[in-house]
Order: structure tokens, then sequence, then C-alpha cells
């Protein structure tokens, strides 16, 4: 079978490089064009891990080179940015998988939270990359939004309990991320004098991961209380969700029914953690009930599932191949 040349656009962040690492090593795409927004480098200078593993030039970014090279281009840019892309490489017939917020949300919503948004008849036609909720539409999309790392966890934690959440009633999402989630660029939050040895909330109930979660779940925004907080780790992610339900049931047979058939859903009898899940496209979730309180754990890899992995298994669905193809399984534990 022939080769399916992709290319990355953004190739200096962390998610530029976990995207790097799973696509060199795929059985049926072939990395065919690299770039970052200054070009006139090489890949190992700009990620050393690479050196004597694989090495290219990285290019300035530039749609039309993108377009003669590349049947896919991963977008793993910052939002706004991400959206002066993805027109024009539609426009000369590639199709995108855009790892920023650009595509994610309707208009409204997305420039409440975010900014103008001026790509609007694309953003009408993307598809949410959560395969476990419109894995049909992917198979026919020409782009695809590639959701949030916390609503990937607050979500895949919750849908199979939707229908017994007390309607009206609050959810309410605690999530602990790595401080890679932050990206590359150094703040005043991420210093290391500032991370190392603690553990704060951020962005508390207004994070704007929040109407994500709400929309794609089909609730209230005001029903969603989410509250974000930063962990001396590089990677991971661990979500506490806790709703309010109606009814006693058997939550843990309920959840293993609804994703039985999901290659990337583990069910758990103990409580998770984020160490089986790093460098994994696994969701790990575990259920508990008392009385009218439900509460559920949810464990992902912010880099991984809640980004670069999970953006290849959206680009096998769109391009016709199975889903799990080059996608890590095995988990960085010793």
């Amino acid at each position: 079978m022939s080769a399916i040349n992709v290319g990355i656009i953004g190739a200096s962040g962390y998610t530029g490089l976990e995207l790097v690492k799973i696509l060199i090593n795929h059985p049926r795409f072939n990395l065919n064009y690299v770039a970052n927004s200054e070009g006139e480098t090489r890949l190992g200078e700009l990620h050393p891990s690479l050196c004597g593993v694989y090495d290219c030039e990285v290019k300035k970014a530039d749609v039309l080179d993108a377009a003669k090279y590349c049947e896919l281009v991963f977008l793993a840019l910052p939002h706004k940015t991400a959206m002066e892309y993805v027109k024009p490489l539609i426009e000369n017939g590639v199709k995108v998988v855009d790892l920023s917020a650009d595509y994610r949300l309707p208009q409204e919503i997305y420039e409440e939270f975010y900014c103008p948004h001026t790509d609007v008849k694309n953003l009408e036609q993307a598809v949410y990359g959560l395969p476990e909720l419109f894995r049909d539409e992917l198979k026919s999309a020409t782009l695809v939004a590639n959701p949030g790392c916390f609503p990937t966890s607050a979500i895949l934690g919750m849908l199979p309990f939707m229908s017994k959440r007390i309607a009206h009633t609050p959810v309410i999402i605690d999530s602990k991320t790595g401080v890679s989630g932050a990206g590359k660029k150094l703040s005043d939050v991420t210093h290391f004098v500032n991370v190392n040895d603690n553990l704060f909330a951020y962005n508390p109930l207004i994070h704007r991961h929040a109407p994500e979660i709400a929309q794609k779940l089909d609730i209230p925004f005001d029903e969603v209380s989410f509250v974000p907080h930063l962990v001396p780790l590089t990677r991971g992610m661990l979500s506490s969700i806790y709703i309010q339900v109606s009814q006693d049931f058997d939550a843990e047979e309920i959840l293993r029914e609804y994703y039985k058939d999901e290659p990337f859903v583990r069910i758990s009898k103990n409580p998770v953690d984020m160490k089986n899940v790093a460098g994994t496209n696994f969701c790990d979730i575990y259920v508990k009930q008392k009385g009218n309180v439900l509460f559920i754990s949810s464990s992902i890899d912010n880099l991984m599932r809640g980004a670069s992995s999970q953006a290849v298994v959206n680009a096998n669905i769109m391009m016709g191949l199975n889903e799990s193809l080059g996608i890590p399984n095995i988990a960085y534990v010793p």
C-alpha cells in the first residue's frame, strides 16, 4: 500500500514533538513536511532528543509548500494563528487536523472566550475529534478540531452517565495537569521556582475549556464548575468529577457496557493514576457511587490523548485507516 504524505506546521512545541515521534514510526503516514514560523533550522536542533533518530529540514511555514507535499496537515499552533492556515490549506485540497481551539466551538461561544473568528465557513464544517462521540462524522471530515485535554478527560468520564444525572444540578470537575499543558513559552506561573514543590488552581470557574465541556455534553455552561490545577509534573492529567444522580445503579457495569467496543478507554476497578497512561492514547476511568453522588475519576496523558496521539487517531479515521494504527499503547512505567 502506498504511503500517505502528511505534514506538521508548528513543530517547535511539545505537541509538535509528540506528533513527530508518532509519525516517524507510523506504518502508513510519511512525514513529508515539517515547519514552524521561522524555519531555517533542522529538527534535531529544535528537539535534541531526535538527534541520531530522525532529522529533517524545518521549513518556514508556507501553505502552498505544504499543499504541494501533503495530503493531510497537522496544525500544532496557538488559537487565532491556526485559523490563518486552515482556510488556504483546505482551498488547496489538503485535509487538516487542528490541535488549537479555533474550530472546537460554535462562533458565538468561541468569540466570547477567545477572539473574533475569521473562518466561519470552515468552522461550521469542522468535526469535533472525539472518536467515541463522532467516529462516523470523522470518516468523511476534511477538517477536524482536536479536543482540548481537559475536555477530553472530563467528557469521556461523564458521557456514560449523562442520562442518570439529575437535571440542572451542578457538575463539579476538579482537574490536575502537568506543566507541559501550558506549552513551551515560559511565564511566571510555569517558572520552575513557582511550580516545584507547589500545587495551585488557575482560572478557577472561568477557564475557557469549561464551555467546551458544557457544549459537547449539551448542558448549560452555568451548571459546570470547572477548576484546573497545575501540579509539579511534566505530563499527565487526572480529573475528579462529581455529579448528582437520582437512583442507585451499577455504575461500573454501565461504564463497561458504554465503552465495550472502544480501543482507547480502559475501565479500572481501582482509582486511576497518571503514570499508567503516560505516553499512550488511553483514557483510564474509575467510578464510585455513594447515595446520590457519583464520583468519576479519569486519567490521560495531556500531550497524547489530550493532543498528539488523539490527533493521529483522528487522521487515521479521516484517511480510512484502522484508528489504532501507529498509536503507542505501552505506558512510561518502570
